[in-house]
């Protein structure tokens, strides 16, 4: 029994010390002096390692709504503008190309050739799509029209949606903002998206930040124009011998890695208008060291069917010749085709490690797919914040010092037993949002106080399975025994199914209500730690300072 008793309390000793300090010691440097005597140093600790929400804390909250519309309308227009350029090619006659949002309408002089049309565009459209055929067609009368099925439609706006939400969160961290929360929002109709930053109370800033016009498009060079002219006047020039104005257009050249051992520094280039792929296509990007074990990086990337499809046949018509990355109508780089590209490929060139992640993240992430609205706009004061938190902690403390004094006043010398464990089971919850990096909510110290009530639950039933087994003549070792086995599995039942429900609050709950089901859940299951293994410790190690223990205060 002894050693028993010995293990138990090295457990819950190591326990309590680490659960101590992942709360309350600084976890970014070693403790000094001033975190066990100044308040304000103590405070200020415990406020980095446990994060509060935006009720809690103060910030903005911000609710978008993505124009998933737009890409809708984007790659129909693109496929009209394939259309025109295929029949040109092909010198079939047409009256009209006409685009809706979600079809194209192709009118004809004469249906003689609508089958060829069709058979020679339908490769043409369902490029244009996520899964590579998206588009269906009819004829009436004269007129061919090309329409997007509902499901690709769909898969468009909900890959536009996540695109939004993946550019968002990368221009958020890079803005240096942290702890903040992004999310989907309301129904999945409506593409919309939750921002919340707590500790910001400059939304104008941020929505400047998000609002930054980011277009990306890969544009051909012409085979013999020069990748970067000195002035624009130079490059107005040229362009009048490299092809039909119309459709060429002067960009601005701005290489990344000039001045790091490579690129051309500021000029103006030459591009083609229509681009080969543009930032809706990029599935993904990423910076790595080149192969030739050189200090050099390049960047690898990924598109989609449809992007992977056009960019085949581009590249593999346009061996050596030059692709311009062209960021907020800027060109970034301009690389030379070395052989054919599918759905993968690489950029080389003298990039350092910087410029080449830099350059990835324009690849994998620099063009929002569609324009993104404002539905609503709050900021919350720290002032409001810091009241709640006042109040919050008031209503805890009540509530602990009215259970304290209830357990101490029923239970007498047993109440001790469960006031330190249910103090114990507050440390434990603490440590626990520390150590997964929860946000603690307003609802979240709801979450805690309902933990407070769980826990003194626990104990009474405890506590009444042993007076019972007391009162049956039991002796007290015996009923202490029967008291803890018979309560377990009830204990249990109700934790268990209390933690399903909670589960379920977190997986369709928003961000208050997830942040609830967090404490909930962490709160529960520390006490079973609590009530059942040091409860029945401090017990044990009662019952072990003598022989026969006749009686218990309970």
């Amino acid at each position: 029994m002894r050693g028993t008793i010995q293990r138990r309390t090295i457990i819950i000793v190591a326990v309590t010390l680490v659960s101590l300090y992942l709360v309350v010691m600084p976890h970014d440097r070693w403790p000094g002096a001033s975190d066990f005597t100044s308040w304000s140093t103590f405070k200020g600790t415990l406020s980095k390692n446990i994060h509060l929400g935006l009720d809690l804390r103060g910030g903005t909250h911000l609710v978008m709504q993505v124009q998933a519309n737009d890409v809708i309308k984007a790659i129909a227009t693109k496929s009209a503008e394939a259309a025109k350029a295929k029949l040109q090619e092909k010198g079939w006659s047409f009256n009209d190309v006409k685009v809706a949002l979600d079809e194209v309408t192709i009118t004809v002089p004469e249906s003689t050739h609508n089958a060829d049309i069709i058979d020679e565009l339908k490769r043409d459209f369902n490029q244009n799509t996520l899964s590579g055929q998206g588009w269906t067609n009819r004829e009436v009368g004269n007129s061919i029209i090309f329409k997007l099925l509902q499901d690709e439609e769909n898969r468009l706006r909900e890959k536009a949606t996540d695109q939004a939400m993946q550019i968002i969160d990368n221009r958020i961290n890079a803005f240096g903002i942290a702890e903040n929360t992004l999310q989907r929002h309301g129904a999945n109709d409506q593409y919309q998206i939750l921002l919340q930053m707590p500790g910001n109370d400059d939304p104008e800033r941020i929505k400047n930040t998000l609002n930054a016009d980011s277009n990306l498009e890969l544009k051909p060079v012409p085979k013999s124009a020069q990748l970067s002219y000195p002035t624009k006047e130079a490059a107005e020039a040229a362009m009048k011998t490299l092809g039909p104005p119309d459709t060429l257009e002067i960009v601005r050249y701005r290489d990344r890695s000039a001045g790091e051992g490579g690129g051309l520094g500021d000029g103006w280039s030459v591009v083609e208008k229509n681009p080969v792929v543009t930032g809706f296509d990029m599935r993904d990007a990423s910076a790595v060291p080149a192969q030739s074990g050189s200090d050099n990086f390049q960047i690898k990337f990924s598109l989609t069917v449809g992007g992977a499809q056009r960019f085949g046949d581009w590249t593999g018509k346009h061996i050596k010749d030059h692709l311009a990355i062209v960021l907020n109508n800027e060109v970034k780089s301009a690389p030379e085709i070395e052989a054919q590209i599918h759905d993968q490929g690489q950029i080389t060139g003298s990039f350092t490690k910087k410029s080449a992640e830099d350059l990835a993240l324009v690849l994998r992430s620099g063009a929002l797919p569609a324009k993104v609205i404002y539905l609503e706009e709050r900021t919350v004061g720290p002032s409001l914040g810091a009241d709640s938190i006042r109040r919050g902690v008031t209503a805890s403390v009540a509530g602990l010092v009215a259970v304290v004094m209830f357990m101490l006043w029923y239970y007498r010398l047993s109440g001790v037993n469960a006031v330190l464990a249910l103090l114990l089971n507050l440390i434990l919850l603490l440590a626990a949002l520390v150590v997964f990096g929860a946000t603690l909510t307003l609802p979240g110290i709801a979450g805690v106080i309902l933990t407070i009530g769980m826990a003194v639950d626990s104990n009474v039933l405890i506590f009444e399975r042993i007076r019972e087994e007391m009162r049956n003549g039991k002796v007290v070792a015996s009923a202490v025994d029967l008291g803890f086995g018979k309560a377990f599995q009830t204990i249990i039942d109700t934790h268990v199914t209390t933690v399903v429900s909670a589960i379920f609050l977190f997986v369709f709950g928003t961000g208050p209500i997830r942040g609830f089901a967090v404490t909930l859940v962490a709160g529960l299951l520390a006490n079973l730690f609590t009530a059942v293994f040091v409860s029945r410790t401090i017990f044990m190690w009662h019952l072990n300072r003598s022989a026969r223990v006749e009686s218990l205060s309970i």
